[in-house]
């Protein structure tokens, strides 16, 4: 089962009051379903959503709908459930907002008086043609399937009332509205009352968020530790270059102590090499005398460079 199932089964099982069930079959049948004359027809494959809008059109409009089953053998064996509606076509059509006088209505003309029906509403839709992305094996997604642009348009701004920025993307035969946003996506799934799905999904989102932070440590870790050696490389070559033409004499003996430990320990950081100092002497050094030393010795160094340049 995809997340998209296991999500839509969930929400499928929720309870509804009559408003909300009117709203949810207004979009459920505007976007997913063939309106002819006489006839409305709904193709279902998931048996779920079937049985509730059975359950709606029968509870709204005292009307049961003709089911025909039939198994889909298409890349792998399926059911799907026909729902055929042939009585009160006009009063359902008409009572749902999606036609008016015979004639198909502007989904603006839809009115939805409140947060619980613009809810109700989006639930339909993504009952009819939504999916979202399984957070444990690929990125945060979550996109609804749209014929018009008029109609993604408006969708985009449904859920922009509820604080969730969307985005639209064009495909061959239809437009994509889809959430990228982890927080977004959670907060939906609590507004579709799929709340075992949206815990599943703030399980995986927080063991990635930690797991990521995990990550840029360590990352930050290591480059600090090869910042660390190439410095000590470089106060070696230094130091190096210092023996080699008899400088080391210059300095005082408390900058002949570190760089006797430097020696001993080149890959040690600046605090580290001033603990293991201040323990094995018991001569106090802080970090930040470790680097005024280093400083003496690069200066010197350079120098002497530079004069035999000269």
């Amino acid at each position: 089962m995809t997340f998209s199932t296991q999500v839509k089964e969930e929400i499928s099982k929720t309870e509804a009051d009559l408003v909300s069930a009117l709203t949810e079959l207004s979009a459920f049948i505007r976007f997913d379903a063939t309106i002819k004359k006489d006839e409305i027809t709904l193709v279902i494959e998931n048996a779920s959503i079937a049985r509730r809008i059975y359950k709606f059109i029968k509870m709204c409009f005292n009307v049961k709908p003709k089911i025909i089953v039939r198994i889909q053998k298409r890349f792998r064996i399926k059911q799907i459930y026909i729902l055929t509606l042939t009585d009160k076509i006009s009063t359902i059509l008409e009572t749902l907002g999606i036609y008016k006088n015979n004639k198909k209505t502007d989904i603006e003309e839809y009115l939805l008086a409140n947060d619980e029906e613009k809810t109700a509403f989006l639930r339909g839709l993504f009952l009819a043609n939504g999916s979202i992305s399984n957070p444990s094996t690929s990125g945060y997604h979550l996109e609804f399937n749209i014929s018009t642009k008029k109609d993604a348009l408006y969708i985009i701004k449904l859920l922009k009332n509820f604080n969730i920025v969307s985005r639209l993307l064009k495909r061959s035969h239809s437009y994509m509205v889809y959430v990228k946003s982890s927080e977004m996506i959670s907060d939906l799934l609590k507004r579709f009352n799929a709340i075992n799905s949206m815990f599943y999904f703030e399980d995986i989102r927080i063991y990635r968020d930690h797991k990521n932070m995990v990550n840029r440590l360590n990352n930050c870790e290591i480059a600090n530790q090869e910042k660390t050696i190439a410095t000590g490389l470089k106060q070696l070559e230094d130091i190096k270059y210092l023996q080699d033409n008899d400088l080391i004499t210059l300095l005082d003996e408390k900058i002949k102590e570190v760089i006797e430990y430097r020696l001993k320990y080149p890959e040690t950081s600046y605090q580290e090499l001033a603990d293991i100092i201040s323990q094995e002497t018991n001569h106090s050094i802080s970090k930040s005398g470790i680097n005024h030393y280093f400083r003496k010795i690069k200066k010197l160094a350079e120098t002497h460079r530079n004069k035999i340049k000269e």
